[in-house]
């Protein structure tokens, strides 16, 4: 939900940066691939050390300019079906990292408990249905349906597990991230749900009609 209220604001603030980009020979495949590379580089080095005031922070810088790629494609005209591709790719190991890295985080550095466990889990939760929430809508794609709907878009996600972690590092009980990841989880899971009921209501409703058409 977040992605889709804040494409107008991002669109307004960077067309201009990155038609700045386009001029010096940037294409947005190149952001694509270093946007992901930053993301994956900044997660490893700082979330499994428990960095989680400078992660989160670096984090946000990174993924805002993740989000010229985008606008520097349209806005250069230079949108394609390998570029969505590409994207899409990318975002999925940035998002897998951010969340792996925790993972490791909760399983070497807390203490064995019932909350190391919920953490770990919840962790290792997010990680599979953040990939599996953009996994539906391509899914849906190729069957000829649309399954843009959701509580938990990618910006959700990871605004709710990095502001859980940020709030770890300036000092709130370790249970806020273990909380945290398990809006992350419980959203996601909502978002697939939506998406494959979506989804059948779209194909049932198809066959109907062909069935309707074939009777006549």
């Amino acid at each position: 939900m977040l992605g889709q209220h804040g494409r107008g604001l991002t669109k307004a603030l960077f067309t201009k940066p990155a038609l700045a980009m386009a001029k010096v020979g940037i294409t947005p495949n190149m952001l694509t691939v270093g946007g992901t590379v930053a993301s994956v580089a900044v997660a490893v080095l700082t979330l499994p050390q428990g960095r989680f005031v400078l992660g989160p922070v670096l984090m946000v810088l990174v993924l805002i300019g993740d989000s010229f790629d985008g606008i520097l494609a349209r806005a250069t005209g230079r949108t394609s079906q390998f570029g969505a591709f590409l994207d899409s790719t990318m975002d999925r190991l940035a998002d897998g990292t951010v969340f792996g890295s925790l993972t490791v985080w909760a399983a070497l550095h807390m203490v064995p408990g019932c909350l190391r466990t919920w953490t770990v889990a919840l962790a290792a939760c997010s990680v599979v249905l953040a990939a599996a929430v953009p996994y539906a809508r391509a899914r849906a794609e190729s069957v000829g349906a649309t399954a843009s709907v959701g509580i938990a878009e990618r910006t959700d996600r990871l605004v709710v597990g990095l502001a859980a972690t940020f709030l770890v590092g300036l000092g709130a009980p370790t249970w806020f991230l273990t909380a945290g990841l398990a809006i992350v989880a419980a959203a996601s899971l909502i978002t697939v749900i939506q998406r494959v009921l979506t989804v059948r209501t779209q194909v049932l409703a198809r066959e109907a009609a062909e069935r309707a058409r074939g009777e006549q």
